[in-house]
């Protein structure tokens, strides 16, 4: 016995097709440019500065096009969830597949409130809870892939998907690995030593403190000279000592507004 289908409910899914296919698209682009904007390497490459304001066009169109996937699922007399499981997954038998797509958008989400509210309530910890936005992409992944599977996709996810998950996750996982692991990897170079000058001691470091975005990458790649303080302001030593030479350099390379300047103390 076939089931007819209404022009709405057909509607409704090619609706809930089109945004997870575009939200899965944009969500591995806007991972692969917030890495590359964190991390320097469009500076690096281009010698320009990246564009932050790509990284968040591209989070919120991914999130725009999530919660359009999610509804759709939630529309059609049939659909495969309820309102309330948009909320809450695994309530009232939902599917494990469902559950992946809804905790990772609920994820996405939270990064993405963490960022905005960065300058007032998430002084210290932003960038810690902005990182939920990489298992938020891991989990909308599998969400994409067993989804296929059961819908008998795979093919075109695989092609698709391997395309542009592949270098999404690839820099996410580069993007904690420690300078030295790169440069073996042949992923970055490796900066020849300085020639040693007559008297030298060590670096001094500036911020540009009108630059500044309060990111705290800085205080990541070196905890002993940059800290964050509970009131959003930056300390740091103007002179650290000459063995902490190699993660303040580090870390003016990972600035995305290059607000630090380190400079050779004579």
């Amino acid at each position: 016995m076939v089931l007819a289908v209404s022009d709405h409910d057909a509607g409704g899914w090619d609706v809930a097709t089109l945004s997870g296919r575009a939200a899965y698209v944009a969500m591995c682009l806007s991972a692969c440019w917030g890495v590359l904007t964190a991390t320097g390497w469009v500076r690096a490459v281009t010698g320009r500065d990246a564009l932050r304001v790509t990284h968040q066009a591209l989070a919120a169109f991914a999130l725009a096009m999530a919660v359009a996937h999610a509804v759709a699922h939630a529309l059609p007399a049939d659909g495969p969830l309820a309102a309330h499981q948009l909320v809450l997954p695994l309530v009232g038998g939902g599917e494990v597949r469902h559950a992946l797509g809804v905790v990772g958008l609920e994820l996405m989400l939270a990064a993405a409130v963490t960022a905005g509210l960065r300058g007032t309530v998430f002084r210290r910890d932003w960038v810690r809870l902005h990182r939920l936005a990489y298992v938020g992409v891991w989990l909308g992944a599998m969400h994409a892939w067993l989804g296929a599977s059961a819908n008998g996709h795979v093919a075109v996810v695989w092609m698709g998907g391997i395309t542009v998950l592949t270098p999404a996750m690839t820099l996410a996982v580069l993007r904690f690995l420690p300078p030295p692991v790169l440069v073996r990897m042949g992923v970055v170079e490796d900066r020849p030593p300085r020639p040693a000058h007559h008297g030298a001691a060590g670096v001094r470091v500036a911020v540009d403190h009108d630059r500044c975005r309060h990111y705290a990458l800085c205080q990541a790649q070196a905890p002993g000279v940059f800290r964050m303080l509970d009131d959003g302001r930056l300390r740091y030593a103007r002179n650290p000592d000459t063995d902490q030479e190699p993660q303040v350099r580090a870390a003016a390379r990972v600035c995305p507004v290059r607000a630090i300047r380190v400079d050779r103390r004579p």
